[in-house]
């Protein structure tokens, strides 16, 4: 796979709002610079992401150079909101994990999400990713830490398998609802030059100087069929991953990743298998 590189990147500051696509990122161990450190939290603690919420996808999340995040969505005025001084924490519960997350001070910001949801959301931010969540022990070495993922630093796609489930979207029942664009897997790195899900056999691979190690295969949910321009919902791609895709009881599609040194990642980078 000597024509194996870094096709893209994504950042995406807020967990399940629009993100960016910068042409380099720093990796850092918990994921990628910026990425997920925000989260919105309902009233019973509970992370709020486009499972619950599609309307997430219209939203959109930057990091604008002064620092802080800068908050925009159909119908609301821009909003900047910076990042909080770490007194005090509220306890967040993202699937099976209790994390610590520090409230926007910025009475504003909570106002702001809770009026584009309707429902009353506040806006936390993720102080010390060294040290808040730990990556599930079952796929973790000791230490490895990750952010407001869902479960693992970085998620890896590559351009060849997205066409691959295109094909067999196109031959299925639900066939208009295709081709899909890449985010609706919301991947932090696409690869292209590879073939279709070479990745299901990868252990450890290098992007540009940057090493990492293959976690687990990615389980995907209701979130894939969600469409990110509209907040519109249909029936693929899980109804040909179910048919083609169904690994371990999981509907697979990506590839979770655990980075194994600190570095920086451009577009175009060489992409090396090592095992």
């Amino acid at each position: 796979m000597g024509n194996a590189h870094l096709h893209s990147i994504h950042v995406h500051p807020v967990k399940a709002v629009r993100g960016v696509a910068p042409r380099e990122a720093a990796v850092e161990p918990w994921g990628l610079a910026g990425d997920r450190r925000w989260v919105l939290i309902d009233d019973g603690g509970k992370v709020v992401t486009q499972r619950r919420q599609p309307r997430l996808a219209l939203a959109a999340a930057e990091l604008p150079p002064g620092g802080g995040l800068r908050l925009s969505a159909p119908g609301m005025p821009p909003l900047t909101v910076p990042v909080p001084r770490p007194v005090a924490t509220v306890p967040v519960e993202i699937f099976r994990d209790k994390v610590e997350a520090i409230p926007a001070e910025d009475e504003a910001a909570h106002a702001w999400c809770s009026s584009y949801l309707g429902i009353d959301v506040r806006l936390g931010y993720m102080d010390d990713p060294a040290t808040r969540r730990p990556v599930a022990p079952e796929y973790a070495r000791p230490g490895e830490t990750v952010s407001f993922a869902d479960g693992f630093p970085l998620l890896l796609t590559t351009t060849a398998s997205l066409d691959a489930l295109n094909s067999l979207i196109a031959q299925g029942e639900y066939a208009g609802e295709g081709p899909l664009p890449m985010n609706r897997f919301r991947p932090n790195v696409v690869v292209a030059g590879t073939p279709a899900w070479a990745e299901d056999d990868w252990s450890r691979l290098a992007i540009g100087d940057v090493p990492f190690r293959v976690a687990k295969s990615c389980g995907r949910c209701v979130v894939t069929t969600t469409d990110q321009g509209t907040g519109g919902r249909g029936r693929e791609p899980l109804f040909s991953l179910v048919r083609h895709r169904r690994l371990d009881g999981k509907l697979v599609f990506g590839q979770n990743l655990v980075p194994l040194s600190r570095g920086t990642i451009r577009v175009g980078d060489p992409v090396r298998i090592l095992e």
